[in-house]
């Protein structure tokens, strides 16, 4: 069995300091923030070269609290894509606005600037960015239309952390930068954890009131607020995780190399890297004719493959009443119909790569 992920073959590397860190927490007696949780703030702010840094219950509350904290109102329009997790549209309707999805470039698979410059209207407020599976967005662009318009950007960098956009920490480019912390992420927590950073210290400084109960001290509230406490478990589990990050994107990026080396006289269509960005494989993603087919082979043979995601937001039943329609957004619905997401993770050794690219090729009959 070749997992698409092995979150068990990372424990095995880290395991003893892992435990060590939880026991100091466990015999501590301080769970819920702390001084664990402000240790990881402080690393996450180092890390990527900003000044501050909040730890939030998930990467969607620290979505759906900056928007709280951007001042989002139910007239507004919020730009966003339809090829990524629901979370991110659901953050905007959730702050009581409407998603306007625009389409997806081709290549990868983030944001189309060109199709988002046509959707915008004195409604709308800003654009969300993803940088979906690890591929930094294109934010020159994005960044040039907010600039033109009016309008912020807000970074979806969810499944993106240590992603560099022309050398900068995707995350940092925009108003704000959100991250999750899902256990499958590059680097995952032992449960739900998110951050939210940014140079605006006063957008931070809302985003943590919000987080807690929109106090600054207990029984005296001067706002309406949320639970979103990062606890201290989950923070020094990051925290040992956080000083490998590094080598594990790289390892990451070594393995994507030689797929798409292995993968090139085939059918499919490995992931393309801009030259522009430092994409960090959070997925390493084709696209495949008889994308069905070849998954559910795969699958016969003992490899894991996910499909994300094989219903764009637009057309989910959610958002029917937004009037899209099958071909409202060709590249998402074809990126839809085609995306299937390999085995990729540090630790996937080079005999199993060779393995999932050798049934690969058996699949297209390639000898």
């Amino acid at each position: 069995m070749i997992p698409i992920l092995d979150l068990q073959a990372q424990y095995a590397t880290i395991g003893a300091e892992l435990e060590t860190a939880v026991l100091a927490v466990l015999r501590s007696g301080v769970y819920i923030l702390g001084p664990e949780v402000e240790a990881l703030e402080r690393a996450c702010a180092e890390y990527l070269g900003v000044p501050h840094s909040v730890g939030l219950a998930s990467g969607t509350d620290a979505l759906r609290l900056a928007l709280d904290a951007l001042g989002v109102q139910p007239d507004d329009e919020i730009i966003t894509t339809p090829f990524s997790f629901i979370a991110t549209a659901n953050t905007i309707s959730r702050a009581g606005a409407t998603p306007v999805f625009a389409d997806i470039d081709a290549r990868t698979f983030n944001l189309d600037p060109e199709d988002v410059a046509r959707r915008i209207t004195p409604r709308t407020r800003g654009i969300i960015a993803v940088h979906l599976y690890g591929q930094p967005a294109d934010m020159d662009a994005l960044l040039a239309l907010a600039r033109q318009h009016g309008l912020w950007v807000l970074e979806d960098a969810c499944q993106a952390l240590g992603a560099r956009w022309r050398g900068q920490p995707v995350g940092t480019l925009g108003v704000a930068g959100c991250f999750s912390f899902y256990p499958t992420k590059n680097l995952g927590a032992a449960g739900d954890a998110g951050l939210l950073c940014s140079t605006h210290a006063a957008l931070v400084e809302r985003v943590t009131l919000l987080a807690r109960h929109g106090s600054r001290q207990r029984y005296n509230a001067e706002t309406i607020g949320y639970n979103s406490r990062l606890d201290a478990l989950q923070a020094t589990i990051l925290r040992v995780k956080l000083r490998y990050l590094d080598r594990w994107n790289a390892a990451r990026r070594c393995i994507a190399e030689h797929y798409t080396e292995l993968l090139r006289d085939t059918p499919v269509v490995p992931p393309y890297a801009s030259p522009a960005a430092w994409h960090v494989y959070h997925q390493y993603t084709i696209r495949a004719p008889e994308r069905d087919a070849l998954a559910a082979f795969l699958a016969d043979q003992g490899i894991g493959t996910m499909i994300y995601y094989p219903v764009p937001i637009h057309l989910q039943p959610l958002y029917r009443h937004l009037g899209y329609q099958p071909g409202s957004l060709p590249e998402s619905e074809r990126a839809a119909a085609e995306v299937l997401s390999l085995p990729i993770y540090p630790e996937l050794s080079d005999a199993h790569l060779q393995e999932v690219v050798r049934q690969i090729r058996r699949f297209y009959g390639i000898g």
